[in-house]
């Protein structure tokens, strides 16, 4: 070569649009496998039973089995709005398939939902994920070990028209869903409910009934054992707890800086205190610092004193407590500062590895990440 050209274009083009128009090429092969999986799990055919639009919406509401299917084939697919799920038509993928919608009729198949019908569709997804388990291997282990990790998330919605968008304590309008994970200590971690609910909704709002649903969910999936249950302090309350004991559920769940949990915090012991290294550091969000050594202690206290005597519980309350690092620097300090997070729980395991098992509770931030990325990423 003596030389290099360059090749490029003189005009920015003004729009640009592809086309896939091949009929003899399958554009999205992976859907066999998939599909065909979800058929076996049960999919299709719990749809068609489960889901019963209104006689109002006419004959869009025929056929839901096939509606819904396709609408999972589209997310599958990659498809994030509904004139993307034309995806699903390309090619040759209808000589694969029988029973493809069109993004039209999916999109007018949606808007005749009501709540029942949403709460239909949960339906739906817990029996799916239930035969799925029967079909795979989702939760090795999950029959002597398992955990329920709950959470809520806020998913940024646009637009006033938006049913149910709102703003909530973060400030952001959107739609504030509840979610339920279970995973095992070898097993990533699997949705097990969720439940959308408007955006002005508080975090603990109807959670007691979605907790004792997504237990029933895990233990269908092969969670038979007895689950841990973990939450933040937003699900700190007796409705919660007593459903997890009602169920046979152990729960661990971080307490609310109350004046009872400060004074019992306050009359421990602190030559009672076991230090702990993590192995990787935690990010502290009231600080926003990197910890790496902390100290840990417990005592029983009674839970709930406000309700009748018949509602109290009795828990251990684990405290663990790290060193405040806001010193100006090159003075020094006076006597060491300590900020306490603390956590109620009935686990039998020792401290060191309940306080551990609590911890790692933060896998359900990574879970949402991912939902808000994908599947949560379409509700604007």
């Amino acid at each position: 070569m003596k030389g290099i050209y360059e090749v490029r274009a003189c005009h920015t083009a003004a729009a640009v649009s592809a086309t896939f128009d091949e009929p003899n090429l399958v554009s999205c092969a992976g859907l066999v496998p998939v599909l065909r999986l979800a058929g076996r799990a049960g999919l299709h055919a719990t749809a068609q039973r489960r889901v019963r639009l209104p006689a109002s919406v006419g004959g869009i509401a025929a056929n839901p089995g096939v509606k819904i299917t396709s609408m999972v084939a589209g997310m599958v697919a990659g498809a994030d709005s509904i004139d993307d799920r034309g995806v699903i038509r390309h090619g040759a993928l209808p000589h694969l398939f029988g029973g493809i919608r069109a993004p039209s009729t999916l999109g007018t198949f949606l808007r005749g939902f009501t709540g029942g019908n949403v709460r239909q569709l949960d339906a739906v997804a817990r029996e799916t994920l239930a035969g799925l388990s029967r079909q795979a291997p989702l939760l090795p282990g999950a029959d002597s070990c398992a955990f329920l990790d709950v959470d809520s998330t806020i998913s940024r919605v646009y637009g006033y028209a938006k049913q149910g968008a709102d703003y909530g304590c973060t400030r952001v309008r959107g739609l504030h869903p509840l979610l339920a994970a279970v995973s095992t200590p070898i097993a990533a971690p699997v949705i097990a409910g969720t439940r959308l609910r408007r955006g002005s909704a508080g975090s603990a709002k109807g959670a007691a009934s979605f907790v004792a649903e997504a237990i029933a969910t895990a233990r269908a999936a092969g969670a038979t054992g007895v689950p841990l249950a973990r939450m933040d302090s937003a699900f700190d309350n007796h409705a919660v707890v007593a459903t997890c004991v009602r169920a046979g559920v152990r729960f661990s769940i971080t307490t609310k800086q109350t004046r009872p949990v400060r004074a019992a915090i306050g009359a421990l012991s602190q030559d009672a205190c076991v230090p702990i290294a993590y192995p990787h550091a935690i990010h502290d969000e009231d600080s926003g610092q990197w910890i790496s050594d902390a100290e840990i202690t417990e005592t029983t206290r009674t839970a709930f004193r406000s309700r009748r005597k018949s509602e109290r519980t009795t828990v251990r309350l684990i405290v663990r407590r790290v060193r405040d690092k806001n010193v100006v620097p090159g003075q020094g300090e006076l006597f060491t500062a300590w900020r306490y997070h603390a956590f109620i729980t009935d686990s039998t395991l020792q401290l060191v590895a309940a306080e551990k098992q609590h911890r790692k509770h933060a896998i359900i931030e990574q879970v949402n990440a991912d939902l808000n990325d994908s599947a949560l990423a379409q509700m604007p």
